[in-house]
């Protein structure tokens, strides 16, 4: 079994909320199974991973700042490219009618809302509707919790690499077999290297 010290893989002063094309992989607790499974090279999705894609498409909706690019589920993790458009422009019009402009600005409450924000909304939504499919047969049981603490994030600087990524998005069910997030991987020994 691995002993790994968890650190925070978010790039220090760095601002998560400024405009730009983010890579994130979230992985179940555990690594667990839960959201169907590769048959040559192809992800089915259970019902459980019905709900997790679900919540994922309603992001956009819940944070109009950004847009999603490409995704894909696997059987204990997700990959998505998130790109954060910017602020929302749009004031709210002040109650009593009266000009806004020496006034504060009214925005919508996930305006310009981090990509931590964004990501814990989606595991918050996500957690709550599989627990209800848990009790009612549908999904999966997990232990203690859906989804590990944290997350893997990657800002996408240019076109190549936002290219790159979404290649690796599209076939990543092509490469089950060798992800290090398929638990069979981490039952392989140890290769012995010699002295």
């Amino acid at each position: 079994m691995h002993n790994r010290h968890r650190k925070s893989n978010r790039l220090q002063h760095y601002d998560y909320s400024q405009a730009g094309y983010y890579f994130v992989t979230i992985c179940t607790q555990n690594r667990q199974c839960l959201f169907g499974e590769i048959v040559e090279g192809h992800m089915i999705v259970n019902e459980a991973g019905n709900i997790i894609v679900r919540w994922w498409n309603e992001t956009k909706n819940k944070f109009p700042n950004i847009e999603l690019d490409e995704f894909v589920i696997m059987p204990n993790h997700i990959h998505g490219i998130i790109a954060i458009v910017g602020a929302d422009l749009r004031v709210c019009p002040d109650s009593t009618g009266q000009d806004t402009t020496n006034k504060r600005i009214k925005q919508g409450e996930h305006t310009g809302s981090p990509l931590q924000r964004i990501i814990q909304w989606f595991k918050t939504m996500t957690t709550n509707e599989y627990i209800h499919g848990v009790k009612s047969g549908i999904c999966p049981p997990f232990k203690n919790r859906l989804w590990q603490r944290s997350f893997y994030d990657h800002v996408i600087r240019d076109e190549q690499s936002l290219h790159d990524v979404r290649e690796y998005v599209q076939h990543n069910p092509l490469n089950w077999e060798s992800d290090e997030n398929n638990p069979a991987n981490s039952l392989k020994p140890e290769p012995v290297t010699k002295h």
